[in-house]
């Protein structure tokens, strides 16, 4: 097994054995690819939401946030496109009968030669030191300049067949590369086939074609069709943004990797309405105002990078997406997309209603563009979760698990430990709890040694514990500690608001951005 499975395999445990996230219908045997988030996995999707929502909606007056339904008219998706073209190109294995999605086989071929470039450079920088240029080192170094030339030629013979809906030459490109089935080891490939992804259902009592509708695939269809409804009613002038977090539902045939790929999932996605000619201008500001937005939360800064795309949606005139250098390497964790007036001409075309936007200052009529942004919830939650765990050497010798989640989006912000069950000791921290409990996510517990009370409120990632003891009662002090440094302080009760606060209040990170 790789350090990479070894790592999920370890996130996973600890996501079940804490509560943050669980396998759905477990008794039943589970159902592949579907999960279910525990007491603490809930609090931190929650915080996670909330920290997105405020961004956009709070900190940008022109960006307003719905509610749209889950199901939808059925010709909205086919107006969309994703009846005929919400596909993905999928591939058998004959000897392990393990089904693949072909361009994700290919980006993980091309993976191996970025990660050979990587170790190649981190080599060169050891043995260099201070006098290492690192841009020369990749501009001319023999090995470098290989594996970015095979990754170059993958790339491009990809990008063109994907573009010509080719899929003879996408199996041909695998067959070229010698990628094996990692579970079989062979590379006995069928045909590639196109798979539609949406799930279909029955509306009403009658079935047939007459009634079928959609779960929805993307949380965006919503957003345009309220177009009208919302530039109307909250009198907004372009450019304005719709922001809108739900569930979405695809038919994954290849879900796997945790929480990374499901079928039933969450997104995050706000809709930039501008006038056409402006995407390039709005395309760069939202690249920077989404990226400061991760960076804001003090995650390390290596695990981000810009990723555009191979292969541009008909649609779209430029994207590119926020990667996030998870457990198994760098993946998709948001999308940045200018999608020029397609979405909106579109319904404007299948509906007959007109979904224009009337410019008073130009005194023009015109379909606006768009501007996407949209984050996966449950990955944003696995690369918070990924980030933050640390198994830690203490300088005792013993060793600690640690999540070093960011404060403000912690489950628990304070757990209230009385030192021991008597003497009083349980109702002051009882009452410590209620002074708290408005503002902050409080937790008691009087359960085992102080010890293992403070090591299970680091393994769920709660920024600060305080300690009730004797001298408590007479000083009206307790002793506060910090998840990350472990330093233990002295404080009176009457301050725990302030110092707490400072550290998890999410408006210190809206502060930052």
């Amino acid at each position: 097994m790789s350090n990479q499975e070894d790592r999920l395999k370890t996130l996973i445990g600890h996501a079940k054995e804490y509560g943050f996230v669980f396998q759905s219908s477990e008794i039943y045997d589970g159902l592949s690819a579907t999960y279910d988030y525990g007491p603490y996995g809930a609090e931190l999707k929650n915080n996670i939401r909330r920290y997105w929502w405020d961004a956009m909606t709070k900190l940008n007056e022109n960006i307003v946030g719905i509610d749209a339904a889950i199901f939808m008219h059925p010709t909205v998706w086919k107006a969309s496109g994703h009846v005929d073209a919400f596909n993905d190109p999928l591939i058998d294995n004959k000897d392990s009968k393990k089904r693949y999605r072909a361009d994700v086989l290919l980006e993980e071929h091309m993976a191996k030669y970025a990660d050979k470039i990587e170790k190649e450079t981190e080599k060169a920088k050891k043995k260099f030191g201070d006098d290492f240029n690192e841009e020369q080192f990749r501009a001319t170094n023999p090995n470098v300049l290989r594996a970015q030339e095979r990754i170059n030629g993958v790339e491009g013979r990809m990008k063109t067949a994907l573009e010509a809906n080719d899929l003879e030459a996408v199996r041909q490109l695998i067959i070229d590369e010698e990628i094996k089935c990692p579970i079989s080891g062979t590379a006995n490939w069928t045909e590639v086939r196109q798979f539609n992804l949406m799930f279909a259902t029955e509306l009403g009592s009658v079935s047939g074609e007459s009634s079928t509708i959609y779960l929805r695939p993307e949380t965006a269809q919503g957003i345009f069709v309220n177009f009208l409804n919302v530039q109307k009613s909250a009198r907004m002038k372009i450019p304005f943004g719709i922001a809108q977090t739900g569930k979405a539902f695809r038919n994954e045939i290849v879900a796997r990797q945790f929480i990374f790929r499901m079928r039933e999932f969450e997104q995050m996605e706000m809709q930039f309405f501008i006038k056409p000619g402006t995407q390039q201008e709005w395309y760069d500001t939202w690249k920077e105002k989404r990226i400061a937005w991760h960076r804001a939360l003090g995650l390390p800064a290596e695990n981000y990078r810009f990723h555009d795309h191979i292969k541009l949606a008909h649609y779209a005139d430029a994207a590119c997406d926020i990667e996030f250098k998870f457990p198994m390497g760098f993946k998709e964790l948001e999308g940045i997309h200018s999608r020029t007036d397609f979405d909106l001409k579109q319904h404007e075309e299948f509906s007959g209603k007109k979904l224009r936007y009337f410019d008073t200052e130009s005194n023009e009529s015109y379909i606006p563009y768009v501007l996407e942004t949209s984050i996966g919830l449950d990955r944003m939650f696995l690369a918070v979760l990924s980030a933050a765990y640390v198994e830690e050497k203490l300088d005792n010798g013993e060793e600690r698990v640690v999540l070093r989640i960011p404060a403000p989006l912690a489950p628990v912000k304070i757990a209230v430990l009385p030192l021991i069950k008597k003497d009083g000791l349980p109702e002051k921290a009882r009452e410590i709890i209620d002074q708290l409990k408005l503002s902050h996510n409080c937790q008691y517990d009087d359960k085992d040694s102080i010890g293992k009370r403070y090591r299970r409120q680091d393994a769920i990632g709660t920024p600060y514990c305080i300690t009730i003891d004797h001298d408590t009662l007479t000083d009206n002090k307790v002793t506060i500690r910090d998840r990350d440094t472990m330093l233990q302080e002295r404080v009176a009760i009457g301050e725990l608001d302030r110092i707490v606060g400072e550290k998890v209040d999410l408006r210190g990170l809206l502060k930052l951005l």
